[in-house]
């Protein structure tokens, strides 16, 4: 069985806001191109335009209606990948070592050339983030794009996951969340971010960012009329004085 290191030097992972997502998909697609198309190995389809398709995925979506007590009802998109455990039980229950986690960054990658494909690293997670490639029979996993993060050859901006990069809303963030003073370590701190299934006792690095709250049901909103009647401040007092010269 493999073994976990003592500690690590960085913990990079991903920040997820529960608030902004709009599950439109993106972060999923872009996963699927850039780990298909782009330098790390296929993911594979089979029939994916007939009847019974299959393939792999690194990342995806899960919608939630979900009804307060006190609250409007509002749907939650929850996207969900591997979370880079720091107490990785996929790294623990593998036999032949295939499944390792990084000293250096603590990403918890698999090396494909050692993997047996038993799939018993897919029973350990309680998060259901290994997948099986149906065509190679080896097991794949996001690697939070570590050929980009560590990428001279690609433009600073685009040193980070393709997910990340691509989402329209600005839900995913990406950084060292070992460090307090990191910007995703800031915003856990902020918003009361969270692990995904505390009690499994993973010690998920990634986080997500719960939704704000919403107006109790029947609440009336806010007016518009109400809002113009404070005065304006910042860029909206700079606009006001501007429209009044014209």
């Amino acid at each position: 069985m493999t073994r976990l290191p003592d500690r690590t030097d960085r913990s990079l992972g991903l920040v997820i806001d529960l608030d902004t997502c709009v599950g439109c998909h993106a972060c999923v697609i872009s996963c699927k191109e850039w780990n298909t198309g782009g330098y790390g190995a296929p993911l594979a389809d089979a029939d994916a335009w007939g009847a019974e398709p299959s393939g792999a995925f690194l990342n995806r979506i899960h919608s939630f209606e979900v009804t307060p007590d006190d609250a409007a009802a509002m749907t939650v998109h929850v996207p969900k990948s591997c979370l880079h455990c720091d107490d990785a039980p996929c790294v623990t229950v593998c036999p032949t070592g295939a499944s390792y986690k990084r000293v250096e960054d603590g990403i918890v990658l698999v090396d494909e050339k050692a993997c047996i494909g038993c799939g018993l690293c897919a029973w350990a997670c309680p998060y259901g983030a290994r997948e099986m490639d149906p065509v190679a029979q080896v097991m794949k996993k996001c690697t939070l794009c570590i050929d980009r993060i560590y990428n001279d050859n690609i433009p600073e901006e685009d040193r980070v996951p393709s997910c990340v990069r691509t989402c329209p809303a600005g839900a995913r963030h990406f950084g060292d969340l070992s460090d307090p003073g990191s910007d995703v370590s800031k915003l856990v701190a902020e918003r009361g971010g969270i692990d995904l299934m505390p009690e499994q006792g993973t010690k998920p690095v990634n986080k997500y960012l719960p939704p704000r709250p919403r107006r109790a049901a029947g609440e009336e909103p806010v007016a518009l009329a109400d809002l113009c009647e404070s005065e304006p401040t910042g860029f909206f007092a700079w606009l006001d004085r501007a429209l009044e010269k014209l």
